[in-house]
């Protein structure tokens, strides 16, 4: 490649580690900071949601520690079982070196629905009311953790001429398309629109709306934007849908099924039995 050629692309040759941590030499990676950064906001906004709702804000506290849990642990699983799941099954022990990498965005999305279906039981709310909140602070989530795997200069795109490619120079020196920043950006735009919606039409939309639309919505972008980006795994070569566009397909149909059946629906409060009025819990039983 010349160097007329490479001047017309977005050279990237960003080091995943921030700095190291002196005595133990341990690294503080760029993905690291913005996976912690991004619960953290999405923490701040469900306190936001949580106070317009009239709900007790303390529950956030128990839901976030559900959320980091499911989602590390659901990911991590997801990997195992769908994208390399002989390797992991000889060497059962590797399944919990989670530094090694291996998260798969789907099995995430499965821990946080079982976790979440906890969490509403315990807590005593509606499931499709704390789905409709989650998918807010879910969309959020998924943009940094994406912003991250561009730090990492992972999960690269196919081969592109188009003047914003990007090299990634601790790969090749081929410009390729910025697939992790493809699907922040439409994460993002994700946010954007369920937040919007959220704040101007709160008190009409129906419980299940906002998770059905964010199940269409973000399982659609993700579908698309597998056709930018290289196989993960060997096995998807000769595929005609890769492995995450087959594992995006069946998300995108419950929402559309949600969708119908959430239209015909009389908006429930969140709790059945009782109301939160300036932070105090009144029983209506």
């Amino acid at each position: 490649m010349s160097l007329l050629n490479m001047l017309t692309y977005i050279i990237w040759d960003i080091d995943p580690d921030i700095f190291t941590i002196p005595i133990i030499n341990h690294p503080v990676r760029w993905y690291g900071l913005l996976f912690a950064l991004s619960f953290l906001i999405g923490q701040q906004i469900m306190y936001f949601i949580y106070k317009k709702e009239g709900r007790p804000v303390k529950e956030v506290d128990t839901l976030t520690i559900y959320m980091i849990v499911a989602t590390i642990v659901g990911a991590r699983l997801g990997h195992v079982f769908f994208y390399d799941p002989v390797h992991y099954f000889q060497n059962p022990h590797k399944t919990i070196m989670v530094w090694e990498g291996g998260l798969a965005s789907h099995g995430g999305v499965i821990g946080v629905l079982i976790a979440l279906f906890l969490f509403a039981r315990k807590v005593n709310v509606s499931y499709l009311w704390a789905l409709d909140k989650i998918s807010i602070v879910a969309a959020f989530i998924f943009c940094m953790i994406r912003l991250g795997n561009l730090m990492n200069s992972e999960m690269i795109g196919i081969p592109t001429n188009q003047p914003w490619g990007f090299i990634f120079t601790s790969k090749d020196n081929i410009p390729r398309h910025p697939a992790q920043l493809y699907e922040a950006i439409h994460y993002f735009i994700s946010f954007v629109i369920l937040f919007w919606i959220w704040l101007r039409q709160k008190n009409r939309i129906k419980d299940g709306f906002l998770f059905s639309l964010a199940l269409i919505i973000m399982f659609s972008f993700r579908f698309v934007d597998e056709f930018f980006k290289i196989n993960q795994e060997q096995f998807e070569d000769g595929m005609i849908l890769n492995m995450g566009q087959i594992l995006s397909l069946p998300f995108i149909l419950i929402g559309i099924v949600l969708l119908i059946l959430t239209a015909g629906k009389k908006r429930q409060p969140a709790s059945a039995d009782k109301i939160v009025i300036d932070g105090e819990e009144i029983r209506t039983e």
